[in-house]
């Protein structure tokens, strides 16, 4: 499904990924373990494009998202997670599910009812602007938004982070399901305390280098 080797990736002339890989299979859920300024977002971000990788590739499904730009790969069917959710404050919960939705021009509202379904929570507060949210509401709304457009990989950077442990259980919950729709998933955490029961793989990352960790979780 996805494929990193070798990248590497500078911020302002600071080297942030040194020789990185990692390889996710179809249907799997893979953990991305590190500290804060490991790099794990970084690698979130050279994913979807926002950021420029200096050497190395990424591939998805066969595509090199190098030749691809970044609003493009939306339509390639990844979803994105950020850490600090990016929601429009003054936006219902319904129309900031409908941002990625409307950003690739696709008017088929099929997925929104199937996040509905998924997560029926989302549907009873889908009036209600962003803003009047806590912050483990608007994480499961900013997964609800990635869940609309990725309907093949899911990244999800630190998607536990500041969230009640309530919604960090029903966090879990849901990207335990996504294992029945075979989608592939990219969880990033400081530890993986939250996602240890769900993750088929786990890697580590330390100063930009990504190494394969023994423990395989099943």
């Amino acid at each position: 499904m996805l494929t990193i080797e070798n990248l590497d990736l500078s911020i302002q002339n600071v080297p942030i990924l040194r020789d990185a890989s990692l390889a996710i299979e179809v249907g799997s859920t893979c953990g991305l373990i590190g500290r804060n300024g490991a790099g794990k977002t970084t690698v979130m971000r050279a994913i979807m494009g926002l950021l420029p990788t200096k050497k190395g590739s990424i591939t998805f499904n066969g595509t090199s998202l190098t030749q691809v730009k970044a609003h493009e790969r939306a339509r390639l069917g990844i979803g994105y997670l950020p850490e600090d959710r990016r929601l429009v404050p003054h936006f219902t919960v319904q129309e900031n599910i409908m941002v990625s939705l409307w950003a690739i021009n696709k008017q088929d509202v099929s997925r929104l009812k199937w996040v509905y379904d998924l997560m029926p929570e989302i549907g009873r507060f889908a009036d209600r602007k962003a803003l009047t949210l806590s912050g483990g509401q608007q994480k499961l709304v900013a997964l609800a938004r990635a869940l609309v457009s990725g309907t093949n990989l899911l990244l999800l950077d630190e998607p536990f982070e500041g969230v009640a442990p309530a919604l960090a259980e029903r966090l879990m919950e849901v990207i335990s399901d996504l294992k029945a729709e075979n989608m592939s998933v990219l969880i990033s955490e400081s530890d993986y305390t939250h996602s240890e029961k769900v993750v088929d793989k786990v890697y580590s990352i330390e100063r930009g280098h990504i190494d394969l960790m023994n423990e395989l979780v099943t």
